[in-house]
């Protein structure tokens, strides 16, 4: 059973699995179940073992689907591809190879998951600071959106570890400074754009108010034809601006707390939402927290300018302490780097290093025989500084 290709016409069509991103790629990743009486199927929402995904329409004969044919929601069950890895599990964004000949009445299921197709992205955060499980939040997503309510402080940091695991992903991140309304003037509001955009180099920031709609357009612009994921902390406006974007009521939006300014969790799950731009816009629950997951190319990336100092440093091993011709130090004695932004940078550094070694044996070997050589080092010095005895 062949997929063909959509035509650039349905590829804004909402009635078309290319709507969804089905692409040459993935009908290629899609080739060795053709033939089988299978089909593929987008995963837009997973719940407790099962998971709804939309599939060709059969009534249109499957084939035509993405010429511009039908599609339909299937709900599948997937025992065949249940895991202990949750590295491994059906994520929202994913795309399955759905057995729908295999469905059972009685529990209401359509059809069973076969396979997962080949993950181009995955946005991946440790579960815990404690542990060194991930969580993948969402599958096959071309940009990362992080969601930022400027009804409070921002915080540099926060947007510093959700871009570097963005670039660790492999999707583009996208900043959205959300209720841009109740920044102020004009004035002020550049200036936390400018502030957000220090800690995103080479990201685009966003100024948005679902209010208002100011920012809500060129947001939309962004995102029209790829897939993106909605991230960002309890009350940041995330369903609010998924509304916005969808053009119409599509998630439960519920006023924050008058005493912290903290949100409730008004999306319970990950749903994958299309646009009317063209696109798909996943939303997902409120992130209370986000661990970094071995995410050492993506750290690179946000503290570019960091690391480009520390080239310039005397020695390679430079910790960028107190050692001499550290461009670092030197660039923060000058104002030229925030203090904040190395402390932060070191933060995430070692975070990403623990859960590192936590499933990685060499790296914690290395760790370990790095700790014992500092030991050593201090015992030595205390002696030096304690001078000859007796």
């Amino acid at each position: 059973m062949n997929f063909p290709l959509a035509s650039p016409s349905s590829s804004s069509d909402p009635s078309s699995l290319s709507a969804y991103g089905w692409d040459e790629g993935f009908a290629e990743s899609f080739t060795p179940f053709a033939g089988q009486g299978f089909v593929p199927g987008r995963i837009v929402r997973v719940d407790r073992g099962r998971v709804d995904a939309v599939v060709p329409d059969a009534a249109d004969g499957g084939d035509a689907v993405l010429a511009g044919g039908g599609v339909r929601t299937v709900l599948a069950d997937t025992a065949l591809v249940a895991t202990s890895d949750p590295m491994r599990v059906p994520c929202t964004g994913d795309w399955a190879v759905i057995d729908c000949a295999n469905g059972r009445a009685g529990d209401h299921l359509d059809g069973v998951v076969r396979a997962l197709l080949p993950r181009r992205t995955a946005f991946v955060r440790s579960t815990s600071s404690k542990r060194s499980d991930g969580q993948i939040l969402a599958a096959n997503v071309d940009h990362a959106v992080i969601a930022v309510s400027l009804a409070e402080a921002l915080d540099l940091g926060r947007i510093e570890r959700f871009v570097s695991l963005a670039w660790e992903s492999g999707a583009q991140p996208l900043v959205v400074l959300t209720k841009a309304d109740l920044a102020g003037d004009a004035a002020g509001l550049a200036h936390l754009v400018a502030d957000a955009g220090s800690a995103a180099p080479g990201v685009r920031v966003l100024a948005v108010s679902a209010t208002t709609g100011e920012g809500v357009e060129a947001l939309s612009a962004a995102l029209a034809g790829a897939t993106s994921v909605l991230l960002g902390r309890s009350g940041a406006g995330k369903s609010t601006l998924a509304n916005a974007l969808v053009g119409a009521r599509v998630q439960d939006v519920q006023a924050i707390r008058d005493q912290d300014g903290k949100g409730r969790h008004t999306t319970t799950t990950r749903d994958l939402l299309v646009l009317p731009s063209g696109g798909v816009l996943i939303d997902t629950p409120g992130l209370r927290g986000v661990g970094m997951w071995d995410a050492q190319a993506g750290l690179s990336r946000t503290f570019s300018d960091v690391e480009g100092l520390a080239e310039e440093c005397r020695f390679q091993d430079c910790a960028h302490d107190a050692e001499p011709g550290c461009a670092v130090q030197e660039a923060v004695q000058e104002g030229e780097l925030p203090q904040r932004r190395l402390d932060s940078y070191r933060k995430l550094q070692r975070e990403n290093q623990r859960i590192v070694a936590k499933t990685d044996a060499r790296l914690r070997a290395e760790i370990r025989r790095d700790w014992k050589q500092k030991q050593a080092l201090g015992r030595h010095m205390m002696e030096r500084k304690r001078g000859p005895q007796g």
